[in-house]
């Protein structure tokens, strides 16, 4: 019997495993380490904010839901990205869209911590009854938010994934479920963004989802592809 992994690239194939091991590592440790409290992500003046979260974020995800479908993303668009681009700029590529996710979503925390706080920073932020000092329990809420609760998924590279794919196979036809008629990849992709910025922008009620990571890491995607040049497959014009 093959493997499932025979015909899969080997970076996409090495991340799909680590994702794996990292997410059940989560699960069967928990009674004796959180490790997202630890590799989740953290706001940069956080007290739980660590380094390595920029890059360990990535291979941490908040259920099965979460990870099934940035996987499944993954080995459905990551393969050909990495044919195209060859396996060491693929790698190089899911990191720096990653970190992109990072830097886009903390970059709109920290405006949103300075609307509330009127600096990019506030006092002994490790005390909950400090947040009480800027204002309503609403704003005190959403600072402590800011401070104590982590992003994380490997989303923001996916969608650098997407808008790599999108640009560089724009015009290969794909079925979307719920949808009966293949459309574009570059459709689908604006079709992605277009949502991502209208949910992120909206900020709706009970809304936990980064999209401002998701539109990070499509923002640099699309900046990669432009500055490497990266030529578009003939046979995929």
């Amino acid at each position: 019997m093959q493997s499932p992994f025979a015909n899969m690239p080997p970076v996409v194939k090495n991340l799909l495993i680590i994702n794996i091991i990292f997410f059940i590592a989560t699960y069967a440790l928990a009674q004796f380490v959180d490790l997202k409290l630890y590799l989740a992500a953290y706001y940069p003046f956080s007290p739980l904010f660590k380094p390595w979260q920029i890059i360990t974020y990535m291979f941490m995800h908040g259920g099965f839901t979460h990870i099934l479908f940035n996987m499944f993303a993954l080995v459905s668009f990551g393969p050909m990205l990495e044919y195209t681009l060859g396996s060491k700029k693929f790698f190089n590529y899911y990191f720096i869209t990653g970190i992109g996710g990072y830097v886009l979503y903390m970059l709109v925390q920290a405006i949103q911590i300075h609307a509330i706080a009127g600096a990019f920073t506030i006092p002994h932020p490790e005390l909950q009854a400090s947040y009480f000092n800027y204002g309503s329990q609403e704003n005190a809420q959403n600072l402590y938010g800011y401070f104590n609760f982590p992003m994380l998924g490997a989303s923001g590279a996916i969608f650098g994934i997407l808008v790599g794919f999108g640009m560089l196979f724009p015009n290969l036809e794909m079925m979307i479920m719920f949808i009966p008629v293949p459309i574009k990849a570059k459709y689908v992709v604006i079709g992605y963004v277009a949502i991502e910025l209208f949910t992120g922008v909206s900020r709706f009620a009970g809304d936990s989802v980064a999209h401002f990571a998701h539109l990070g890491g499509a923002l640099f995607g699309f900046l990669l592809i432009k500055l490497w040049r990266v030529k578009r497959p003939n046979n995929f014009y």
